[in-house]
């Protein structure tokens, strides 16, 4: 089967299409035959080094497809059960071994691409408005790169909870994508001064909390938009990591900052579960729409990396094997 390897840590170069033996399901596990593959930035982190691995890996988080085979012991599917996953490493491939507890059933209304492109990304956005911190009607919400994958869901998502949204974005194509999605307010970080803007917008009160998956670049803008005891989640580095910080810089407004991963939230299968029904829920509502801005052939997933870390993607991307 073709599969995409990192051969050494380094940039999308590095990426290599190799033929691997399809596996078999072990014991707990099923062998998932993919239909779609999802891109997520999580994916540049383990393939640039930042996050390490033994390299040569197979990398990819994310994939929606149908069960072929079952290992021993596995109840919770049967093969031809449509099912998607995300949190095991091994997604740059037409076919995959999972966990069973690590998988869940697509539901007949959701089509596989859209399970694809939206477990990661919209598990993520789940965690983060509800569980991270609890968005409540009234909350002013400031949401980075609004026109990315996990962006355009938190958009909608905050939105459906009556919080009133606003956007950053790179560009005029993004801010309309943005007002699109019912943000309130877009400002380009481009050509404005984002904590003038927010304080402007808010009357000088700051906002609840702060959506970061940007990391270096926004870090001193999120920052300064902050209401007193307001928290910021700085969830991504698309930038690079935040810079070293002071904790006494948090007392001028008595602020949080939390650096949570999906996967702690998502630790148990019953979390699993229910943040993936929460989703699903949401997008079978219409509340949530998943945006595929672009797909690739699995084989051209080196153009894919060099498009999402070089900022031309919208949405979400995948992989086509």
């Amino acid at each position: 089967m073709l599969a995409i390897q990192a051969v050494r840590a380094g940039g999308p170069e590095v990426l290599e299409a190799v033929d691997l033996p399809l596996p078999s399901p072990a014991a707990g596990q099923i062998l998932v035959r993919h239909q779609a593959v999802g891109l997520n930035y999580i994916d540049t982190y383990h393939r640039s080094g930042l996050y390490p691995l033994k390299m040569p890996a197979v990398i990819g988080l994310e994939a929606a497809g149908t069960v072929e085979a079952v290992g021993d012991g596995v109840n919770r599917f049967q093969v031809g059960d449509r099912v998607a996953y995300n949190g095991t490493m091994g997604a740059y491939a037409e076919a995959a071994v999972v966990p069973a507890d690590r998988a869940v059933k697509v539901p007949a209304d959701v089509p596989l691409e859209i399970a694809a492109a939206a477990l990661l990304k919209g598990m993520t956005a789940e965690f983060l408005v509800r569980r991270c911190f609890h968005v409540k009607h009234g909350h002013t919400v400031l949401i980075h790169a609004a026109a990315g994958g996990v962006g355009q869901i938190l958009v909608q998502w905050c939105k459906a909870l009556g919080a009133t949204v606003i956007a950053t974005v790179g560009s005029d194509a993004k801010a309309a994508i943005a007002r699109d999605l019912g943000a309130d307010h877009v400002i380009d970080y481009s050509q404005e001064d984002v904590p003038s803007r927010i304080a402007e917008i808010t009357g000088g009160q700051g906002v609840a909390v702060v959506y970061d998956g940007v990391g270096k670049d926004t870090w001193d803008a999120s920052m300064k938009s902050l209401a007193k005891r307001a928290t910021l989640v700085t969830f991504g580095n698309a930038s690079g990591p935040v810079p070293p910080f002071a904790p006494l810089e948090l007392g001028a407004k008595s602020a949080y900052v939390t650096r949570p991963r999906l996967f702690d939230y998502i630790a148990t299968t019953q979390e699993l579960d229910e943040s993936a029904e929460a989703l699903f829920a949401m997008i079978g509502s219409g509340a949530v729409k998943i945006d595929i801005g672009q797909t690739f052939p699995l084989a051209e997933t080196r153009a894919a990396h060099e498009a999402l870390e070089g900022r031309r993607t919208t949405g979400a991307t995948l992989l086509i094997p």
